[in-house]
Order: structure tokens, then C-alpha cells, then sequence
């Protein structure tokens, strides 16, 4: 029988194992601001200079910022969705689509991403309070950055009314005034060596938001309504990504930098250091974020094991990883992630609402359903062809495959693989999934 103080801590807090009902106690406001948050990143600015390479153009750059978050803010509200409909954590809802052993298969390609997140971030955080102090303290800041992460992932709905409270007007204030700053400096050409085009620049604004797409449901499971999980994900992290990625387009067309030293080159504006370090605070939600949506992701796994424990291991194991790694290719690192994800979710999202008519099996008996398997398969082949990428080993392959296909000649310049892969992968899974559907019977 539960107790009291069983039922008081379920209803303040996040259930400590996935067999617990989650308690659906944020409403739009509270979503809203928590993705908003999530959605106000350093990682926006970089993103946003690599945008601006791209596309080589300030214009091009923001419609193709604006396109490519637009694109991915729809896919990460339909995936927050999934949560609020079903109670369930994001990669446990994926059972409705794969199954239960299914969904092991993209649980560990999200424990594995959402680490690498993590990690990423702690570094991009120990990195702008380098900009701002000295690369002595480096190793401090990775260390207070990955305590604080994870103890917010031990109280994540806590965590999420603290940011509603307090975060949100400092990170407000700070980010109009990097704007004025930046919109007040002459505009320049941009440079035309790295140019690949518009629509490879919509796909690194839609890898960068349908990264999150993974983590939607962990949070929205806690949402009163599905309006409210779907409108406060993609309005919050929508807005927040396209003006933050916008001011790494701005920046490079006014202080004429590049991906590499957009941060140091936004903290040497006046009092840059100041805004910057309020970003820099608000940056440990990111890194929360991934620590905690690693840990509902191995619920999927390991559903009976205390969530706490396993949030504080995987913000050890983060935090050591940021001490030693540097940030890396990481253009690639996102194109893989998009060329894996954006597919998926428009595969759940055309099964969820179009074939099961939001009906989801998420048990521990749910089976293995092969139509939104191969349907996801087709997304990303069709992710790969069009955009190889340029990771060593795997994209000669199908660059290979490619040439083959379009006999020698290039892709066309307006087939982009965001909305290629998704048109497809929601094509085939419905087709597939009209084709699998069993006649009706009667019961009566």
C-alpha cells in the first residue's frame, strides 16, 4: 500500500522507476519556458555561423535557419506528443512502434547520442568560461558543470520550475542585449569557400533540432494535455533555436567570424562577458537535459533500477568524457544524428496519428511490427543519398551508391535530405501500414 509520503513525492517528482505512473503536472507555461530554455543554447550561435558558411549568404542563411528549425520544431512537437498521450518515456513510447524488443535497437543508438550530447555540452560550457577567466580553470568548469547537470537530472521537475522562475528573464535580458549589439555593427560579405548551399544548411538547422526529438517525451509524459506537450516543445524550442542559430548568422556577417570562434568573438563585445556568462549558466540545462533523457532511455532497458543512480553514473561518466575530448567534427555529428532521427520520428509521427490512430502498444508484451521498421530503413537510405556527408569509412560508400544512381551527375540543388527523408519515411509508413493492417472483424 503507498503511503503518504510515497504519494506526496510521486506527485512533486518524476517516478524513480518506469513502472510508475508519471505525474502530469506541467502545463503550456511550464513546457513553453523549459523549451525555450532548451532551445537557448551556445550551440545556437555555432550552429548558426555553420549555417552562414553553408550557404554563404546572410539572407540565405537566416530563411534557411527559419526552414530548417520551422521543419524540426514540427517533428519534435509531434514526437512530444507521444509522451503526453501515452505516460511514457520517449524511447519506452517507441515500443507502440517497434516493439518491445524493437525499441532496444534505437534506445541504445540514444543512449549513445545523448551521451555524446552531454558531453559536448559540458565542454562547450568549460569552454565559454575559458573565453571569459583563463584555460587553467578548464578542468573546474567541466567539474562544477557535470555536478550541477546531474543534480538537476536527479530532480528533473524541480529543475523544470526553477528554470520557469528564475533562468528564463536572465537569459531574456541577456539575449536581446547580444542582438543590439550584433545588428549594430556594419554587415559584410560573407566568405565563399566553405559553400555547399541552401538546402544543406536546412538540414544542419533541422539535425539540430530534431536532436531533441529523442528526449520530447521524457518531459511531456508530465504534461496535463497533448495541446499543451505539442504547442509549448515546438513553439519553445522552435523560437529559441531560430533566433539563437539567427545570431550565429548575423555574427558572421557583422563581426566577421566563423563557427570556431563565434563565442570568443561574441564575449570581446561590450560587456559580452557578462550575457555570455548568463548563457553560460543557462547552458547547464542542456547538459541536464541529456544526462536525464540517457537515464529514461536505459529505463527502457533497465525499468526497476532507481533513475537516480543511473543519472548520477551517466553524469560521471559524461563529465570524465569532457575532461579528455575535444568538440570534434561536429557538422558530422550532427548530419548523422539527423540522418538516423529525422526519419525515425517521421516514421512515428505518420504511425502514431495516420495507422494506429494514436493507439500504441507501449507494454512489456508489445511485438515487433516490421512495417515502420522498414519504413524507417527507407528514410535513411533516402537521408544518405542525398547527403552523404563526409564522415571517413561510411560516406564513400554512399557517395558511391550515389553517382550510380543519378548516373554521375550531381544531386539537384533543391533536393534537401530533411524533407526528402521525411516525405518518404511518412509515405512508406503509411503504405506499409495499410498494406499490414488486418481486416476488421466482428465481435459481436
Amino acid at each position: 500500500m503507498t503511503t503518504t509520503a510515497a504519494r506526496t513525492s510521486t506527485a512533486t517528482e518524476a517516478p524513480l522507476v518506469l513502472t510508475t505512473d508519471a505525474p502530469r503536472t506541467l502545463g503550456f507555461l511550464d513546457q513553453f519556458t523549459l523549451w525555450g530554455n532548451f532551445g537557448i543554447s551556445l550551440f545556437g550561435p555555432v550552429t548558426g555561423a555553420l549555417v552562414a558558411a553553408y550557404t554563404g549568404s546572410l539572407v540565405k542563411g537566416l530563411i534557411a535557419v527559419v526552414v530548417g528549425c520551422g521543419i524540426g520544431a514540427l517533428v519534435l512537437g509531434g514526437a512530444a506528443v507521444f509522451g503526453s498521450h501515452t505516460g511514457a518515456p520517449a524511447m519506452a513510447s517507441l515500443r507502440g512502434l517497434f516493439g518491445r524488443r524493437g525499441s532496444m535497437a534505437p534506445t541504445v543508438l540514444n543512449i549513445a547520442q545523448n551521451i555524446g550530447w552531454a558531453t559536448m555540452e559540458i565542454i562547450v560550457i568549460s569552454q565559454a568560461a575559458v573565453a571569459v577567466t583563463s584555460e587553467r580553470w578548464r578542468w573546474l568548469f567541466v567539474l562544477i558543470a557535470g555536478f550541477i547537470a546531474t543534480a538537476m537530472a536527479v530532480r528533473p521537475l524541480g529543475s523544470v520550475k526553477l528554470l520557469r522562475k528564475f533562468m528564463v528573464w536572465l537569459v531574456l535580458l541577456a539575449s536581446v542585449y547580444l542582438f543590439i549589439q550584433v545588428l549594430s555593427k556594419p554587415v559584410h560579405d560573407l566568405p565563399q569557400d566553405g559553400v555547399f548551399g541552401f538546402w544543406p544548411g536546412v538540414d544542419l538547422a533541422a539535425a539540430g533540432v530534431v536532436s531533441f526529438a529523442p528526449l520530447a517525451a521524457d518531459y511531456t509524459r508530465h504534461s496535463r494535455t497533448n495541446k499543451a506537450a505539442f504547442a509549448g516543445s515546438a513553439f519553445g524550442y522552435g523560437l529559441a533555436a531560430i533566433l539563437y542559430y539567427a545570431l550565429g548568422v548575423i555574427a558572421v556577417a557583422t563581426l566577421q567570424t566563423n563557427s570556431t570562434d563565434v563565442i570568443t568573438a561574441l564575449v570581446t563585445l561590450p560587456a559580452g562577458a557578462i550575457a555570455l556568462f548568463v548563457l553560460l549558466v543557462d547552458e547547464v540545462d542542456e547538459a541536464y537535459a541529456n544526462v536525464y533523457s540517457t537515464t529514461m532511455a536505459a529505463h527502457n532497458l533497465i525499468g526497476h533500477i532507481d533513475r537516480r543512480w543511473i543519472s548520477i553514473a551517466i553524469g560521471i561518466l559524461a563529465t570524465v568524457l569532457a575532461l579528455f575530448v575535444d568538440l570534434g567534427n561536429y557538422t558530422q555529428f550532427l548530419y548523422l544524428i539527423g540522418s538516423v532521427f529525422i526519419p525515425l520520428f517521421a516514421v512515428a509521427i505518420a504511425d502514431f496519428f495516420v495507422v494506429s490512430k494514436m493507439n500504441w502498444d507501449v507494454s512489456e508484451t508489445a511485438r515487433f511490427r516490421w512495417q515502420p521498421t522498414l519504413a524507417w530503413v527507407f528514410g535513411f537510405v533516402a537521408y544518405q543519398l542525398v547527403n552523404p556527408g563526409t564522415v571517413e569509412g561510411w560516406s564513400p560508400f554512399w557517395l558511391d551508391l550515389q553517382q550510380s544512381l543519378f548516373d554521375n551527375h550531381a544531386v539537384p540543388g533543391w533536393l534537401g535530405a530533411t524533407y526528402t527523408s521525411i516525405i518518404i519515411s511518412m509515405l512508406a509508413a503509411i503504405l506499409f501500414g495499410r498494406l499490414g493492417r488486418r481486416p476488421a472483424t466482428s465481435t459481436r
